[in-house]
């Protein structure tokens, strides 16, 4: 079944459960009224539809590096150019800069579609976003003036290079050298794992490249970021060299490389040793952005198994009296268990991800006395929304192979790509195990708990707003949460904490999503009469997502605080008996 975007959904999650048309008010984002960010909403929606989610298929058949080029599965080219004729790459880019402006929330929602349509083509705006995003905060004028309007055009695109051989999570290990020459540098060295550092799709290609200067400091705190293009001003190569291609178990449409560079020429972005900082300002909102190519996924796989089971007719069900009879396989029990799982997960990735992405916005547009208190809100959630949105990528389209049964398996359907291409986004831009550290070491101490504690506050006022037959549910999953909060906030042992990290993480997103689905459902039952079925259908999910799958919580609470004990308890040479 072919991709349709989920307009209805999405304005409901937005309007609704994160209630974002606020940003409309503040002064950097007047621009953003509903009006005009329904017109966005609507041209993605029709692109992805229309331009994007039919690539999804051929893309699989991957790409080929033949003579030193790298061309790109057929109607990638023609489908990259509509991208950049629609001035998507620079929607949330300053207007001064050839941008639209919009916010972050805006770019999510746009980004769900295109991961939805077809995840490998999206990968290759989301990394030019990062790279606009680092350049706007931290490269000189000059660099501004001679990259960003090309990226923001979509006439160039960016990369992100920070992987070597040696070198993969732990990044201070990096051996790049940055000799300095002129008016720059020259670099050296070998990069792996470079989503889209190689194609036939733009006329040049901007690495942002991390190394290390002669007289650098050993470890992270030795780390510059230097900018370097594919080609440069007269049209000459500049020394990057596509080495190899990865064979993966998906996204065979984005071509992963291997990049040699060889006394390629480069400029320094930012600070000489601040490199990982800067870096860091494009994987925050990277971060984000993967979570959200695992909703866009989750959506697309949800689709997909909705069709077929609607369609596919094998067996007798065992139907409740009162349940309507299609004939088709939706009518078994355990079908229907899948198809209404798959859709509260979804929804409720969604519902992180977009408030994820308001904190963020609220913290460069609220009043200046608030936006610390934005900004560590934004900080807080983009681990659950890396970890969650991509966790739920991975169970619903697990979930979507299963529904398909026998069919699921055979490649002809297109269910299994949809597992295929989306495992990875729980690995890359900091592994989700990278991202439960990073909640339980870094952001639940920053301020001795009290962003957690704002969480924990937010769904207690939920509970206390109105009682409806689910808001026990989510009392208990409050319970759960606060209870894991104080007992990690106790813990003096770091890694007795990290131990207990991905429960915590998902204690937090589960007490979370409900919230604001719990949220939602409220909402819903105010306007039901301006569209029974939707709404009654919002209710519904809500209620699922609470009744079956937010008492995961309550078991991942107890798993939280156990401690390392059980995970040391045997050795690698027991574990190999």
């Amino acid at each position: 079944m072919p991709y349709t975007a989920p307009l209805k959904d999405i304005r409901f999650c937005l309007e609704h459960v994160a209630r974002t048309r606020g940003l409309a008010d503040t002064p950097l984002f007047a621009e953003a009224t509903p009006e005009t960010v329904d017109a966005v909403l609507v041209e993605m929606g029709k692109l992805a539809t229309e331009t994007m989610a039919p690539l999804q298929r051929p893309g699989d058949a991957g790409c080929a590096l033949a003579d030193g080029i790298v061309k790109t599965p057929e109607g990638y080219k023609a489908g990259y150019q509509a991208l950049a004729e629609g001035g998507w790459m620079g929607l949330a880019a300053e207007p001064e800069l050839g941008g639209m402006g919009l916010p972050l929330t805006v770019q999510t929602a746009v980004n769900e579609m295109q991961a939805s349509a077809c995840l490998s083509l999206s990968l290759n705006p989301l990394m030019t976003q990062g790279s606009i995003e680092a350049f706007t905060a931290h490269a000189s004028p000059e660099l501004q003036e001679r990259f960003l309007g090309k990226m923001i055009s979509g006439e160039w695109n960016g990369t992100m290079n920070l992987t070597e051989p040696q070198a993969g999570s732990d990044v201070g290990a990096l051996k790049t050298k940055a000799e300095p020459e002129g008016d720059g540098y020259r670099i050296t060295g070998q990069k792996i794992y470079i989503s889209w550092g190689d194609h036939d799709m733009t006329d040049n290609i901007v690495h942002l490249v991390l190394a290390r200067l002669p007289d650098a400091p050993s470890g992270s705190k030795g780390i510059s970021l230097f900018v370097v293009p594919k080609f440069l001003d007269d049209g000459s190569e500049n020394g990057v060299k596509t080495v190899s291609l990865e064979h993966k178990l998906g996204l065979h449409g984005s071509p992963t490389c291997v990049l040699a560079y060889e006394n390629a020429k480069g400029w320094l972005v930012g600070e000489e040793n601040r490199g990982l900082a800067c870096m860091f300002t494009m994987m925050n909102n990277a971060r984000l952005g993967v979570g959200v190519q695992g909703l866009g996924t989750a959506e697309a796989a949800q689709q997909h198994a909705l069709a077929y089971v609607t369609d596919r007719v094998q067996g007798k069900a065992l139907t409740p009296a009162d349940a309507p009879k299609t004939g088709a396989i939706i009518d078994h029990p355990d079908v229907r268990r899948m198809m209404m799982e798959m859709k509260a997960r979804t929804e409720a990735a969604r519902a992180i991800c977009y408030d994820t992405a308001k904190a963020l916005d609220m913290a460069r547009a609220a009043p200046d006395e608030d936006r610390a208190k934005w900004a560590a809100r934004g900080a807080f959630l983009t681990p659950l929304a890396k970890a969650y949105g991509t966790y739920t990528g991975m169970e619903v389209s697990e979930l979507g192979v299963q529904a398909h049964g026998g069919m699921g398996f055979i490649e002809e359907t297109g269910a299994a790509q949809y597992y295929r291409d989306v495992r990875v986004t729980a690995i890359y831009e900091g592994t989700n195990g990278i991202q439960a550290a990073d909640l339980v070491g870094r952001k639940l101490s920053m301020d001795g708990g009290e962003t957690a504690r704002s969480i924990l506050s937010e769904a207690e006022a939920e509970i206390a707003s109105a009682q409806t037959p689910m808001t026990r549910n989510l009392a208990a999953v409050h319970e759960a949460a606060e209870d894991a909060t104080q007992w990690m906030l106790a813990q003096n042992d770091m890694a007795e904490r990290l131990a207990g990290s991905n429960a915590y993480l998902m204690v937090m997103s589960t007490l979370h999503a409900a919230t604001l689905l719990h949220r939602g459902l409220r909402a819903a039952e105010a306007h039901m009469a301006d569209d029974p079925d939707f709404y009654l259908a919002k209710i519904a999910i809500a209620s699922y997502y609470l009744a079956h799958i937010a008492p995961e919580a309550l078991g991942y609470a107890i798993s939280a605080k156990l401690g390392s004990s059980l995970h040391y308890a045997l050795t690698p040479e027991q574990m190999a008996v």
